[in-house]
């Protein structure tokens, strides 16, 4: 059988992961048949409850701002030739951070000093984090999805052992630490826009999801308007022809994974300062991995990853609001119902590539047209 030609830059961007995503809501939609539910009754919850209601689409959007974050940071150490499989443990850092920092600030500075200083702590505590299995790659040999994996660990028992051990208030039963001042909080997005006359519902959606747009425009103007992100790229593409360039691979990698253990921590702008005023347990909630699947059906396109985030924001929102709303839907069916969508989208991303690429072929390009008609 002859081989199927690469797609096209927009097939493989847009018309790809639009078929992988209706194929599994068609699988779906079988399963949802098969347990003796309507499909077209949940789908239309699910929609409704992410994007029906001013309540619905802030609960997405403050989903969506954190996946943007994780699947940004999967996606720039993929274009360095790179897994990054760590961002639970350098979000979590990036929450330590940016907690630290207002733990021992806040009470002397001002919001517009400390806002700044938190973004930095926690862009940089990911970044720490994610430095070591970076150096052990590059110049030690270790494997970075090894050393990531084991990196989310000792994240997260690191996170205990302080809140229990040094941040916990004395006297206090809860796992947290103590509430930050007022200065260290980002404003919700209902104060912002009561602020210019506009009424909208309290939500946890968050000044950080500007800070999230910012960051998928800075990840786009560093990775194709840049000549250290075309190195970057090039080091992901070909470690041998980059070095050969005179490009040496292991600063690629140090960067790489720098700039994406940063972009991890700044989920702890989101759940820790936009959300919480306070350092918590768990607050990650496995945001690492699910921007794993993010970065995969967003093709590690900075577009990509912002509307494969959008659409599981709303698979959190409306798969919530359909196990309380559609009786006999569990939650567990609705992370069965993500599941197919992460397996579509990531696993078996291109299994339907070459069908594709073939129908693509067959059909009559449009310079053909105007030779038959010439």
């Amino acid at each position: 059988m002859k081989a199927a030609k690469p797609l096209p830059r927009w097939a493989d961007l847009v018309l790809l992961p639009l078929l992988n995503l209706a194929l599994a809501l068609g699988v779906a939609g079988l399963v949802v048949m098969g347990i003796g539910q309507d499909p077209g009754q949940v789908i239309g919850v699910l929609i409704q409850g992410a994007f029906g209601t001013e309540r619905g689409l802030s609960y997405t959007l403050y989903y969506a701002t954190t996946f943007v974050f994780t699947g940004l940071a999967v996606a720039v150490a993929f274009h360095g030739g790179l897994f990054n499989i760590g961002g639970e443990g350098q979000a979590i850092l990036g929450g330590l951070g940016a907690g630290l920092a207002a733990l021992w600030l806040s009470p002397h500075l001002g919001p517009w000093l400390m806002l700044p200083i938190m973004v930095l702590a926690a862009a940089g505590a990911g970044m720490a984090w994610a430095f070591v299995p970076a150096y052990l790659q590059a110049y030690r040999g270790s494997h970075v999805v090894i050393t990531t994996i084991m990196f989310n660990f000792l994240a997260s028992s690191l996170l205990v052992y302080l809140l229990v051990n040094w941040l916990r208030p004395a006297g206090a039963m809860a796992v947290e630490s103590a509430e930050f001042a007022e200065s260290a909080r980002l404003p919700r997005m209902h104060t912002l826009l009561e602020g210019v006359g506009i009424e909208w519902a309290s939500s946890p959606l968050n000044a950080s999801v500007f800070l999230a747009v910012a960051a998928a425009l800075g990840v786009y103007l560093f990775l194709w308007r840049s000549r250290a992100g075309y190195r970057l790229r090039t080091v992901g593409a070909s470690e041998g022809a980059a070095a050969y360039a005179g490009i040496r691979p292991q600063r690629q990698v140090l960067l790489a994974m720098a700039i994406s253990g940063g972009l991890a921590g700044l989920v702890g702008m989101n759940e820790v300062a936009g959300v919480s005023g306070r350092l918590m347990l768990d607050f990650v909630a496995g945001a690492g991995f699910t921007g794993i699947a993010v970065a995969l059906m967003g093709r590690n396109h900075p577009v990509g990853v912002v509307l494969a985030s959008l659409l599981f924001g709303a698979l959190f929102q409306g798969g919530a609001e359909v196990a309380f709303e559609v009786p006999g839907f569990t939650r567990d069916m609705v992370v069965a119902l993500q599941g197919f969508i992460v397996l579509f989208s990531g696993a078996m991303s291109y299994v339907l590539a070459p069908w594709l690429s073939r129908a693509l072929s067959a059909l009559p390009s449009p310079r053909a047209k105007e030779v038959s008609h010439g």
